[in-house]
């Protein structure tokens, strides 16, 4: 892929996002502040899901280990 298709694409997937958001009727302060809010969600999304799906993953892994009748690590 050369930079210039690339970039196409990037300009693309910017205005998909404008039109599903419908944040391209906004006047600029308010995009801003609605694009700022946006990231802002995701990144708390994206942290608390780094944060605590590991450790749910895991508690899960040990609970159906010892319902089917394994042996824990310790013993």
């Amino acid at each position: 892929m050369d930079v210039k298709r690339v970039k196409e694409y990037i300009y693309w997937l910017y205005y998909q996002y404008l039109l599903v958001t419908c944040s391209y009727v906004l006047e600029p302060w308010e995009q801003s502040m609605f694009h700022t809010v946006t990231v802002t969600v995701v990144a708390m999304v994206l942290y608390t899901a780094y944060v605590f799906v590991p450790i749910h993953v895991r508690l899960a892994l040990e609970f159906f280990s010892q319902m089917l009748g394994a042996r824990p690590e310790g013993a």
